[in-house]
């Protein structure tokens, strides 16, 4: 196995939304992203042993998604999806489920000793079979590994403790504008104005980059030599949002991992991005246009 694997790892679920359900979770997301660009990428989950995990199984086979998901006694994962009028998503998460227990086996620690970048996050973590899981498989990668936080807050489904351990773990963190209030809240930092909140997270857990998305309002990377990037968030017809931050790491990612400046990988990020709001679902194919800015 060759040290090129770029991994999504965390909850394997479906998004059940007032059109149908589609198959969703950052992780398979993130990995599906990547990978248009070319990347060697896999998902690592847990299923349940039911009908819904073999809907997952050719879900992911259709859409080119390599996995690697045990099957464990538990149903496999589903979030009720609501819109808002204008295309943003409330989440009502089921508990206990199968990415709620994903075992740590040799499989999972062969890919993690030849993992090239990882993104995991949060939400994965709430339960502490999971949570030991990630721990261990972050524990396991190369010195070198490009390893991603997105925090994705959801619910109550976190805490301080697993929000440090992951910051003192990841070497990336990627957080929206919201998630930053409530870090900022958590973490004694509500006395700084946002950036300087930014730069002191990457200061305190020594981290290469933290990405800082707002919405509407654009986007920043800090840096750990001080430095920043900011691009403005473009004005498309939204269809719907499901999958677009996800959209952004996996590009962002692939486009480090492919030598891009980090201006330019941030740049790249926030079109492919664009792109995905103006189409349904979270694994829209991408035009060939974008697919060859990271190439």
């Amino acid at each position: 196995m060759k040290k090129d694997l770029i991994i999504g790892l965390g909850e394997a679920l479906w998004d059940m939304l007032p059109e149908g359900k589609k198959l969703g979770g950052a992780p398979a997301n993130f990995a599906y992203h990547a990978g248009q660009f070319g990347l060697n990428t896999m998902a690592i989950s847990a299923l349940g042993e039911d009908k819904l995990a073999d809907e997952t199984i050719e879900a992911l086979e259709k859409n080119g998604l390599k996995y690697l998901m045990p099957r464990v006694p538990y149903a496999t994962g589903t979030v009720q999806v609501t819109l808002t009028g204008n295309g943003i998503p409330t989440y009502e998460i089921k508990e206990n489920v199968a990415w709620d227990n994903i075992p740590f086996t040799p499989e999972i620690a062969e890919v993690a000793a030849n993992c090239r970048a990882v993104c995991f996050g949060s939400l994965a973590q709430r339960n502490v079979v999971s949570r030991q899981t990630i721990q261990r498989f972050l524990d396991a990668t190369p010195a070198d590994c490009m390893k991603i936080c997105d925090i994705n807050l959801r619910q109550q489904f976190f805490n301080k403790e697993i929000l440090e351990d992951s910051f003192r773990r990841c070497n990336v963190l990627k957080i929206n504008d919201e998630e930053l209030v409530v870090v900022s809240r958590m973490f004694g930092y509500q006395e700084l104005d946002d950036a300087k909140v930014c730069e002191q997270i990457v200061k305190e857990y020594n981290l290469k980059m933290l990405v800082l998305t707002c919405g509407t309002n654009g986007s920043y990377v800090f840096t750990a030599d001080g430095k920043r990037s900011f691009q403005d968030t473009p004005k498309v017809e939204v269809a719907d949002t499901v999958g677009a931050g996800d959209s952004f790491t996996g590009s962002f990612c692939a486009a480090i991992l492919n030598g891009k400046p980090i201006e330019e990988a941030h740049r790249i990020a926030v079109e492919v991005s664009a792109y995905v709001c103006t189409q349904n679902g979270a694994m829209p194919k991408y035009p060939a246009e974008l697919v060859a800015k990271v190439k």
